[in-house]
Parts: C-alpha cells; structure tokens; sequence
C-alpha cells in the first residue's frame, strides 16, 4: 500500500507562489499532481517519472510550475509561480507503480489534497 500526503496549500494574491509537497511512503515509477475545482473535472497538472525525473506538465501551467523531486525520490514537489485566479482547485498528489499516465485513472494511490486559493 503507497501512501500519499500533500502539504503547501494556502492562500496568495495574483502573482503570488506556493510550493506544494507531497511526501510518498515509498518508491514509485510515477508521481503526478492533479486538480480539481467544484463543478469541474480533475485536470492533470504535472508528473514527473521517479527513475529518470522526465517531467510533462499541462499547457496551463507550462513556464510557471515545475515539478521535481528529492534525492530520496520520495518527496515530489511543485513549485507555483506567478498563480493566477484560474489555478484556485484542490491539488492532489497521485501515484502509480506502472508507466505514467496521462489519464488520472491510471493511477492507483492518491492523497486527500491540499487546497490552493490565488485571488485577484
């Protein structure tokens, strides 16, 4: 069982960072942040691949977050820059133990999110 929790939510004007972590209890093949706000489906933000640290990122958020991890490879992070309202969702840290995925069914271990509020 692969446990998963986020930390970093909060709350930042316009242009503002955070930086979201999320700490693993183990190795994984793939670890991904997604989110959701009310009313809409959840959107794959970022993944990154434990063994090579090959990133993907969504177009939204491209040039502003990075995804990365720790020598340990058990804490991925996501750095938040130059937020802007329409990045207000729950982000979720997602794992899986096969290839990444785009698809957030893909994967089988998620945390219980962490919720990130950028007003204007």
């Amino acid at each position: 069982q692969v446990q998963l929790a986020e930390s970093g939510g909060g709350s930042v004007e316009t242009g503002g960072s955070l930086r979201l972590s999320c700490a693993v209890s183990t190795r994984v093949d793939c670890v991904a942040w997604f989110r959701q706000s009310p009313g809409t489906e959840r959107e794959r933000v970022a993944l990154i691949v434990g063994t090579t640290a090959n990133t993907d990122y969504a177009r939204s958020v491209k040039g502003r977050f990075t995804i990365s991890q720790d020598n340990t490879k058990t804490t991925v992070y996501l750095q938040m820059n130059s937020l802007k309202p329409e990045d207000t969702a729950m982000y979720y840290c997602a794992a899986t133990l096969s290839r990444c995925t785009l698809d957030p069914s893909g994967f089988r271990y998620w945390g219980q999110g962490t919720q990130v509020t950028v007003s204007s």
